[in-house]
């Protein structure tokens, strides 16, 4: 079973940067769509962004775009989250998750099976 584990978390001043990465167990080449989700307490998970299995394809959640950025190493197995200009409303724990498809991706955290464990980001002022 496909397992993914975050890293890259930590708490960094407002307008910082930080880059998450997101390693699988295994092959997600060609066959997993990779996608980020964050949670801030009280509040309901909501996806961030996303990155077709071989990469053509991403998303972005209109409070990121133009400030984060997503990409994926295949040969390695890993997704990255760079995240600039960061905003203490940026401030939540963030979850890296897969799912089995090809071609495209989706920001809609029902559709993803497998799910890291999180990472938290905290974006002081």
């Amino acid at each position: 079973q496909l397992q993914v584990v975050e890293s890259g978390g930590g708490l960094v001043q407002a307008g910082g940067s930080l880059r998450l990465s997101c390693a699988a167990s295994s092959m997600i080449r060609n066959y997993y769509a990779i996608g980020w989700f964050r949670q801030a307490p009280g509040k309901e998970r909501e996806g961030v962004s996303c990155i077709s299995s071989i990469g053509g394809s991403t998303k972005y959640a209109d409070s990121v775009k133009g400030r984060f950025t997503i990409s994926r190493d295949n040969a390695k197995n890993k997704v990255y989250l760079q995240m600039n200009s960061l905003k203490p409303e940026d401030t939540a724990v963030y979850y890296c998750a897969a799912v089995r498809l090809i071609g495209l991706c989706v920001l809609a955290a029902d559709e993803y099976a497998y799910w890291g464990q999180g990472t938290q980001v905290t974006v002081s002022t």
